[in-house]
């Protein structure tokens, strides 16, 4: 899911950079709401749990490997705009330190992992929310589903940047063709992962699980 430097044209790259400075703009703006003495410690957590599993891949396909991106799993337990902040610290820290995605495409990466995927993990779990409430079950399922969609989703963000300014020398057609379905399989694991985090917390602490905390409104 990391885009590499020069993957998307100089243009592409300013443009999604602003979009990801605009973006945490607002999740900084209305982070402020969802942090107190005993959320923050939640969000310092999630961040250092999405960085270190992100950092291990699981296998795909023959040859092909995933990992974490993390949106939907920090949105449920600390907020879409807390965890939108989170997956974007990871992602920063890992292109400066680990040349982990390029620092050019870091606002395209950005707005796919910590934008465009924790947006939509976050409102499908919203959506789901009654479910969840119901029981642990349903609050595993919640997190499987919102964890599959964040993947996907994050991943026709790379094919939009990909569309718009695309420097690689593979079509269109079968960048999209191998991200969205690669990308099905990694939403598999990354399910499964965020769906037994979500219920070892969930267990401990339910009143740590921002999803089940926040009323039936969208809490954003």
């Amino acid at each position: 899911m990391h885009m590499s430097d020069g993957l998307i044209d100089a243009p592409a790259a300013v443009l999604f950079g602003a979009v990801a400075v605009f973006g945490l703009a607002f999740a900084v703006v209305f982070a402020r709401r969802d942090l107190d003495d005993r959320t923050a410690p939640m969000a310092g957590l999630v961040a250092a749990f999405v960085f270190a599993t992100q950092m291990l891949n699981f296998p795909v396909l023959p040859g092909v490997s995933g990992h974490l991106l993390g949106g939907a799993l920090a949105a449920i337990l600390a907020g879409p705009w807390v965890g939108a902040l989170c997956v974007s610290i990871v992602l920063v820290l890992q292109a400066l330190l680990f040349a982990d995605g390029g620092i050019t495409a870091l606002g395209a990466n950005i707005t796919n992992m910590a934008l465009i995927g924790t947006a939509a993990g976050y409102l499908v779990a919203v959506a789901l929310r009654p479910l969840a409430r119901r029981s642990r079950a349903g609050l595993t399922a919640v997190a499987f589903a919102a964890a599959f969609v964040n993947t996907v989703v994050a991943s026709l963000g790379f094919v939009l940047e990909y569309a718009i300014g695309g420097q690689g020398a593979v079509s269109l057609g079968g960048v999209a063709a191998s991200m969205i379905g690669v990308h099905c399989l990694i939403g598999l694991g990354e399910g499964v992962i965020t769906a037994l985090t979500v219920a070892a917390v969930a267990s401990a602490r339910p009143d740590l699980v921002h999803l089940l905390r926040t009323g039936s409104e969208v809490a954003v």
